[in-house]
C-alpha cells in the first residue's frame, strides 16, 4: 500500500486535532469549576482535623518580593508525610501539595511560586502521627520593584 504525501499531511492534521481536543476539554471544566477558598482547602487536607501552630513545620519565604511572579519558597517538616502550600489571597490558592513517600531522605522542599499581591503563604503539614501543624509567612509584592 502506497501513501500520497497528501495522505501523510491528513493523518498528521486529523491526530494533532485529536491531540487537543483533551485540552480544551480540560480548560473548559477548570475555568467552570468553582474555586475553593484557603481555609476550605485547609479543612479538606485535614479533614477537619484540629491543626496545631508553630513548630514541626518550617517556612522560609522573603518578607520582600520584587516580582511576584517568582518568589522562591522553601518548606521543611521532618516527619511529615504531606506538605500543603498555599497562597490565601491568589485567585486560586492552592500552590503546591508535597507527599513524601517513607524512603525519602527529608520532609523538604522548595519552589518558586507566583503571587498576585502582599499576602500570606501558609504551609500546613500532616506528621506521620496523623496530627496537622501549619505555619504562615507574609509576603510583601512591591510593584516596579521600587521595595515600598
Amino acid at each position: 500500500m502506497l501513501i500520497s504525501r497528501r495522505g501523510v499531511l491528513a493523518i498528521s492534521a486529523g491526530f494533532a486535532g485529536l491531540a487537543m481536543l483533551p485540552i480544551s476539554v480540560q480548560a473548559q471544566d477548570a475555568a467552570a469549576a468553582p474555586t475553593q477558598t484557603a481555609d476550605e482547602m485547609i479543612a479538606e487536607f485535614t479533614g477537619g482535623a484540629e491543626v496545631a501552630e508553630g513548630d514541626g513545620v518550617k517556612l522560609t519565604a522573603p518578607e520582600i518580593a520584587e516580582n511576584g511572579n517568582t518568589v522562591p519558597i522553601s518548606v521543611e517538616a521532618p516527619g511529615a508525610s504531606e506538605i500543603l502550600l498555599i497562597a490565601t489571597e491568589n485567585p486560586t490558592p492552592g500552590v503546591a501539595k508535597f507527599i513524601f513517600g517513607p524512603l525519602a531522605a527529608s520532609q523538604a522542599a522548595a519552589t518558586r511560586i507566583r503571587l498576585a499581591k502582599t499576602q500570606d503563604v501558609v504551609a500546613v503539614a500532616k506528621l506521620a502521627d496523623g496530627s496537622f501543624v501549619r505555619t504562615a509567612a507574609n509576603v510583601k509584592v512591591t510593584i516596579g520593584g521600587c521595595g515600598g
